[in-house]
């Protein structure tokens, strides 16, 4: 497709969405706007848009496609700015907010003046955060959540193949169900990740140790609370009605636990660890979800000079690309374990094919 897209909001979610716009259609002109300056020049710079968008009115008044990529009170702002500039008539707006009840509460703004508006809301993300952070492929067999307003939905195919280039899974849902869904699967359990390093941060008080110690499943059932602050903070504020539902259905749940432990019946704690777990082991766990997954690859090696550049380099030697990278408990003539994270589960499987064929180093994954 050829046109114009105004890409407001160049972090994460901009970035990829943007490079993932210009993979599909090299022929399309992405201008990218952002208060900090200093993510435009870098966002050009990586070619991920072909303009900086130094005039954000002329821009977006010549755009086929505006995509408000910033949090929810900001986004309703910039609704509010478009609907007062002379965009064209075609023109389609939609935005990447976590929430959407309050965004479309408010998509009259532009509905009454005849512009199209389509909530969305791309389920992917990173433990980094920034334009730099930016993939091609952050949403590749990510669900991608479309609220169209009314009078919109002749205009979702239009969007849906401007975003061919993400790999998304599209759906069409009401902004409430919307909000309902992702504060069960996402919002919810970021409140209890925070909770659960909250309570160990308190008896760290106590038990220095336990800073030590807390590692292994801790690390990865804590992992979503090193979250951007700012981020959540937005997304809980405007999901708060949901949230105080579901945490009144959480300490309704831990007393129905509490009242387990009273009566330290083994066969009832059983059958509450093994419903869990059937539950959960017939989840769809390797598919991308509504919290950003990590793919991280175990490998037992030895505490030896040349051990890590030894991996590292088997896997740039096959073009597999690391996120991060760390050794555990490595003490000498003792085997460690080597934990490497990769972008997909896609480069983990080749990275654990590549050093099993190799080495003789365990390899594994929890």
């Amino acid at each position: 497709m050829k046109g114009n897209v105004l890409i407001v909001g160049l972090g994460l979610i901009g970035g990829s969405l943007a490079l993932s716009i210009l993979k599909e259609h090299p022929d399309a002109r992405v201008s990218g706007y952002d208060i900090r300056e200093k993510e435009m020049k870098l966002a050009k710079a990586m070619n991920m848009i072909t303009e900086e968008a130094c005039n954000l009115q002329k821009e977006a008044e010549k755009a086929d496609l505006i995509m408000i990529c910033t949090p929810v009170d900001q986004t309703v702002r910039m609704m509010g700015m478009l609907s007062d500039w002379n965009l064209k008539k075609d023109v389609i707006v939609t935005d990447v907010g976590s929430t959407k009840a309050l965004i479309m509460e408010n998509s009259h703004i532009l509905s009454d003046k005849g512009i199209t508006f389509i909530g969305g809301h791309p389920m992917a993300g990173s433990h980094k955060s920034g334009v730099s952070a930016a993939k091609t492929f952050l949403f590749e067999n990510a669900f991608y959540l479309l609220t169209p307003s009314k009078g919109a939905n002749g205009s979702v195919n239009k969007l849906k193949e401007w975003l061919h280039g993400t790999g998304a899974k599209f759906l069409v849902v009401e902004p409430k169900e919307h909000d309902y869904i992702t504060g069960i699967v996402s919002h919810f359990p970021h409140i209890i990740a925070s909770s659960l390093v909250h309570q160990v941060k308190k008896h760290y008080e106590k038990q220095p140790l336990i800073s030590r110690m807390a590692a292994g499943g801790f690390r990865d059932i804590s992992r979503i609370a090193s979250s951007n602050p700012t981020m959540w903070t937005d997304i809980t504020i405007h999901n708060i009605d949901i949230l105080r539902m579901l945490l009144n259905g959480w300490k309704e749940e831990m007393d129905d636990v509490l009242d387990l432990l009273e009566k330290a019946e083994p066969a009832s704690i059983f059958s509450y660890f093994e419903e869990a777990k059937e539950f959960r082991d017939n989840m769809p766990i390797l598919q991308k979800g509504a919290i950003p997954s990590f793919y991280d690859l175990f490998i037992d090696v030895p505490d030896y000079p040349g051990v890590i550049s030894e991996i590292t380099g088997l896997l740039a030697s096959e073009h597999i690309s690391i996120v991060n990278l760390r050794i555990m408990e490595t003490r000498e003539d003792i085997y460690g374990v080597m934990s490497i994270s990769f972008q997909t589960e896609e480069d983990r499987k080749r990275g654990a094919e590549c050093i099993t064929a190799h080495t003789k180093y365990d390899v594994f994954t929890v």
